[in-house]
């Protein structure tokens, strides 16, 4: 019996002492483990090389015509603001022009009533916005060039895609640019101003005359 309790109680030292060292070996194990670094937030930063050209109001126009059976109409708009922002290399863009609905005139004051009162609204929609997206067209740093400038325009409340093409010319720090093109007005749910005697074009033609500062790589 002695022999026995013997037998059984160094079987039980053994026992204690592989489950010791098993455990002794893990933890060595896992202390020479390589350490797992912990996520780094990576900070996104403009890109060095953008282009932004800011607009001159006082030296920038709106002027638009608008085709009829009895007469052509001639009028203007105030613009209010401007900026550009964009990446010579991939073409993307932001920022937005912005045009003062209220300013439009025509030169005829019953017909300028009538134009913000049924036709613009624009005791409610106050601006007229182009807000671009993308430039497509390589973009001189001196010299005239040409491109199209893609974006949304917004228009008595609604959003609609529109591409302008624009003949640029860069110099220094400044920049001149011109740009010609149709707005839709029927079409993008404004009311014609048609009459019975008076047919006017659904469509109407704008042309811009612009000009501003310009910052960036080709501003240096």
């Amino acid at each position: 019996m002695k022999q026995r309790r013997f037998a059984l109680r160094a079987a039980r030292s053994l026992w204690v002492f592989a489950l010791l060292a098993l455990l002794t070996a893990r933890t060595l194990a896992q202390s020479e483990r390589p350490a797992v670094a912990a996520p780094v937030a990576v900070a996104v930063t403009a890109n060095a090389g953008d282009i932004t050209i800011r607009l001159d109001p006082a030296q920038s126009k709106i002027n638009w015509t608008l085709g009829s059976t009895l007469h052509t109409v001639h009028g203007t708009f105030v613009l209010k603001r401007g900026t550009l922002k964009f990446d010579p290399a991939s073409g993307s863009a932001s920022g937005e022009f912005v045009a003062d609905a209220t300013s439009g005139q025509t030169g005829n004051d019953s017909r300028d009533k009538k134009m913000h009162g049924e036709i613009l609204e624009s005791g409610r929609y106050g601006e007229v916005i182009f807000r671009p997206d993308r430039v497509d067209g390589k973009v001189l740093a001196r010299g005239a060039c040409s491109v199209q400038l893609h974006g949304t325009f917004v228009l008595h409340g609604g959003e609609h895609e529109l591409t302008v093409p624009v003949q640029a010319e860069l110099t220094g720090n400044q920049w001149k640019g011109t740009a010609k093109f149709s707005v839709p007005y029927v079409q993008w749910g404004l009311k014609s101003p048609n009459t019975f005697l008076l047919k006017a074009d659904p469509a109407v033609d704008v042309e811009l005359e612009l000009s501003g500062t310009l910052q960036g790589v080709f501003a240096q």
